[in-house]
């Protein structure tokens, strides 16, 4: 099964979402780069559950550990280990899930496949898994942020349902996206938005959506032809994510409605930098980041577990019926954005890192 990600910066996930613990070994991190567990802490909360009535009411405290690779607030450049124990899991309430696939889920495919699973809370197939993730991200923040200050990466909720946040990404605050439970950049469609997943979650359903993300003030020369571009390391990153099941960069599938000569972005001259006046390449142009910001929009598909019986079959493919137990979030959308920048921040600092040993930055 692979569970590593990265070339140079290379993060290896583990652990089941009823098991002892989910976590992370980080190998390749320079070392000296100032790194404390508040720093990774911060991310875990805004990714943990229970945060409000719209996500899942499971309650953990995702306290991170950090096991190796820092001492005294440094990095060692030495492997990176993290752990979060697992406190509130129930596993009592998957009981008939163990022989029975829950429509949408990974169950069938991990039988079919290895012959055996972890029919708990799903596994390594559970969005538990993202811990790991945001962990991760955590820590190559760190690393970016110590060689380019400037950088920062953005998610937000821009689309629940129907329900569209209209914000240009240029305009998107974080202190906007962060004061409201779902995590969107515009605070009066929040309301609207919240108000569709309470009704889906009162209903036993649930919604899918789209998260937003850019990256500011990206050095330029990121990313390697030809199969290693930039977009294509952050496509893999990104539909790597539980439930995410689109990727855009830039005008995305816009651009097939598009003339040449509406979509090019030329360049101009500001001062001593090169600049494009539009941005339809979302800021990657060849592969390779041209300074210009870059713009992902990612398609998350509805929660899969639903609170309404639905047709299914068993592991003795005998067709039977099935309602969805445990606790679960009715949209995975506010909680998607901590991992969505997490994955960036791994994708931005491996690419640096590879930049670094080749030439000089732009």
């Amino acid at each position: 099964m692979s569970s590593s990600f990265g070339s140079i910066f290379k993060i290896s996930t583990w652990g089941e979402s009823h098991g002892a613990g989910v976590g992370v070994v980080i190998d390749g991190c320079p070392s000296r780069v100032p790194l404390l567990a508040e720093d990774i802490q911060r991310e875990l909360d805004r990714r943990r559950p229970g945060q409000s009535d719209i996500v899942t009411p499971r309650t953990e405290e995702d306290r991170v550990e950090i096991l190796s690779g820092v001492l005294e607030g440094m990095t060692l450049g030495t492997p990176i280990a993290l752990l979060v124990r697992n406190k509130d899991h129930r596993s009592s309430a998957y009981d008939e899930m163990q022989h029975t696939y829950r429509p949408s889920h990974a169950d069938y495919c991990y039988d079919a496949k290895y012959g055996i699973r972890a029919w708990a809370g799903g596994g390594r197939a559970s969005a538990r898994e993202t811990i790991a993730r945001v962990a991760a991200g955590a820590v190559a923040r760190a690393v970016v942020k110590a060689l380019f200050p400037s950088t920062d990466v953005l998610a937000w909720v821009q689309q629940v349902r129907d329900c569209v946040c209209p914000t240009s990404p240029a305009e998107v605050q974080r202190e906007t996206v962060e004061s409201n439970i779902v995590r969107t950049a515009d605070a009066a469609m929040a309301e609207k938005m919240v108000q569709l997943i309470r009704a889906a979650r009162n209903a036993g359903d649930s919604l899918g959506g789209v998260v937003a993300c850019t990256v500011r003030n990206c050095p330029v020369g990121l990313g390697d032809p030809v199969f290693d571009k930039l977009e294509a390391t952050l496509a893999h990153a990104m539909m790597s994510i539980p439930a995410c099941k689109g990727f855009e960069v830039g005008s995305g599938f816009a651009a097939a409605k598009l003339r040449g000569s509406e979509h090019n972005d030329v360049f101009y001259m500001e001062g001593e930098r090169v600049r494009t006046r539009t941005n339809r390449s979302g800021g990657i142009q060849g592969g390779i980041s041209n300074g210009e910001d870059i713009n992902l929009r990612m398609a998350f598909k509805p929660t899969a577990t639903l609170m309404v019986e639905q047709d299914t079959v068993n592991d003795e493919h005998q067709e039977v019926k099935l309602r969805g137990k445990g606790r679960h979030d009715p949209c995975v959308l506010p909680r998607a954005v901590p991992v969505v920048e997490a994955m960036a921040w791994i994708v931005l600092c491996d690419h640096v890192l590879r930049q670094q040993s080749v030439s000089c930055l732009a």
